[in-house]
């Protein structure tokens, strides 16, 4: 690979195979280093607003994607107080029109195998699985990366280097040393659900959101309506690293029923069989960066609640931003940190007011007493347009 045009990532998932994508159509030799021996489904259900999936479309990757994806028509706003829907949004044909760019519904695992099979696809792009990020040293000309595989520890020069490596980030912990994520208190519980297994009236064409005391729970279809995905929020004090951990099911099960929640949302919560749980991490507002050469994307830069729906949509901006920037110095790429500079610039403002969108949504969410029905009135007095148009800068964002 010349050096002039390499630049080496850190992590495979969604926004590290993205960034890879999107740095390669500018011209970019993209090395993306790995240190899962194999890529396998981390989470379940994904949701991609129009922000999102206009840049999947860009990249070409919508024939891959079409046979997994499912369009929800709305998104049913529910109430554990009333045990009904308290107003319905519309997403379908209605929402795409609006926004230009469909609404998906998708399985984590189908997203990321459509990537990697992009990223497999293009010469340009080298993916090393198995292969640990240790350290990185700047030069004059370049950045140094230091990885292992096995007992092997090699050295990689490169024009920069991007840490896509989570929220957990070891390139975030060398570049920004006293910057962590924190505990948010919350654990999200997720699950998923044969489509087959629940009453008809009980199977989600679209994503339903459900309000209730200190929690909430999310449920849509995926895999082409086979499966339902379901998340559940509520607050608690295990918080050990990672995505998959073991719950038990006589916790969440009793948490809804002590809560009192309506039985249609407690028997979609008992018809989950495996329950898996991770806790929420967060950074602060607006995210940290770049520091030189180095920069960070995804979860590594801006962790947040996803109570937005917009974790996943956030990485793939950055890709997209960051690669626009970085493609402007192509033919000059002793200013390669210049072009991250202005990558941090353009995308710290939008992170920042979605990261406060999203904790604001979840306090919302979780409101109790008279406080969520006042709540569940103005949603209904404000009516379906006003309350959808406060979205409309998430979603009508275009590079």
């Amino acid at each position: 690979m010349a050096l002039s045009r390499t630049i080496v990532i850190a992590g495979a998932g969604i926004g590290g195979l993205t960034a890879a994508l999107a740095l390669a159509a500018r011209g970019f030799r993209i090395l993306i280093l790995e240190k899962a021996e194999r890529l396998e489904e981390a989470g379940a259900g994904l949701q991609l607003s129009p922000n999102a999936s206009r840049v999947l479309i860009d990249l070409g990757l919508q024939p891959r994607l079409a046979p997994h994806l499912m369009t929800p028509d709305a998104v049913s706003i529910m109430s554990a107080r009333s045990g009904g829907e308290v107003i319905r949004l519309p997403l379908g044909i209605a929402g795409e029109f609006h926004a230009a760019a469909p609404y998906w519904l998708i399985h984590r695992a189908d997203l990321q195998s459509a990537l990697l099979a992009e990223v497999n696809n293009h010469p340009g792009i080298e993916l090393r699985l198995g292969c640990q990020f240790e350290d990185f040293d700047v030069h004059s000309t370049d950045v140094v990366v230091g990885h292992r595989k096995g007992v092997a520890r090699e050295h990689e020069p490169a024009l920069a280097l991007i840490g896509a490596d989570g929220v957990w980030s070891a390139v975030r912990q060398q570049l920004f040393p006293d910057t962590q994520a924190e505990f948010a208190g919350l654990i999200a519980w997720r699950g998923t659900i044969d489509a087959r297994q629940l009453p008809r009236e009980l199977t989600p064409h679209r994503v339903q959101l459900w309000m209730g005391p200190k929690a909430h729970l999310v449920a849509y279809p995926m895999s082409s309506g086979k499966q339902i995905n379901v998340v559940a929020i509520m607050p608690g004090a295990w918080n050990r690293p990672g995505w998959s951990a073991p719950g038990d099911p006589a916790e969440i099960k009793n948490h809804f029923a002590a809560s009192r929640w309506p039985d249609n949302a407690r028997l979609m919560i008992g018809a989950v069989d495996d329950w898996r749980r991770w806790a929420l991490f967060t950074m602060r507002d607006g995210g940290v960066w770049h520091k030189g050469p180095v920069a960070l994307l995804g979860d590594a830069a801006h962790a947040m609640l996803p109570f937005a729906a917009q974790g996943a949509g956030m990485a793939i901006e950055d890709a997209a931003v960051l690669a626009k920037c970085c493609g402007e110095f192509i033919d000059d790429p002793a200013n390669i940190a210049v072009a991250l500079q202005r990558y941090a610039m353009m995308r710290r403002s939008r992170v920042g007011r979605v990261q406060r969108t999203a904790r604001q949504s979840g306090q919302i969410y979780h409101l109790r007493g008279p406080m969520a029905l006042a709540r569940d009135l103005t949603m209904r007095a404000l009516g379906a347009p006003r309350l959808q148009a406060r979205q409309d800068w998430i979603y009508d964002w275009k590079l």
